[in-house]
């Protein structure tokens, strides 16, 4: 039992650390792109700070590391992992960069896994994968 509430507890922790990368780069509607780059690059530090996840390092693995990578993190559950895809394409869909094309590519890395984690099909998702390869 006390296995199981340590397994919770870090899945919720992980998705307060999300919301926290979320909120750090999509809090405002009026952010200029050289902020975007820079809220980015304060975010990734802010992961690597709390649950030790580099974002750097994600963003070079292939899909099969992808996996494996995350695996590595007990609170990688298919919604948070669902909820890093979705920050990945929010980012490259609002970065006016050459990296763009690199967080929709890991976005829809981490949309597949989702859906091989998860084993439900969900029309949202399948939306958002869509958007992704069309932005490709």
């Amino acid at each position: 039992m006390e296995q199981k509430d340590f397994l919770l507890r870090e899945i919720e922790r992980m998705g307060q650390v999300l919301n926290a990368f979320r909120q750090k780069l999509f809090g405002g509607k009026d952010q200029l792109a050289i902020s975007v780059e820079k809220e980015v690059d304060d975010a990734k530090g802010m992961l690597l700070k709390e649950v030790n996840l580099d974002l750097d390092k994600l963003l070079l693995l292939n899909k099969e590391e992808t996996s494996n990578y995350l695996d590595n993190f007990k609170g990688f559950n298919a919604t948070n992992i669902e909820g890093l895809a979705e920050y990945m394409a929010q980012i490259g869909f609002e970065a006016k960069s050459e990296k763009s094309a690199v967080y929709l590519e890991k976005a829809l890395h981490l949309y597949e896994l989702t859906n091989l984690k998860s084993q439900t099909f969900s029309f949202e998702r399948e939306k958002k994968i869509k958007a992704v390869k069309a932005a490709l």
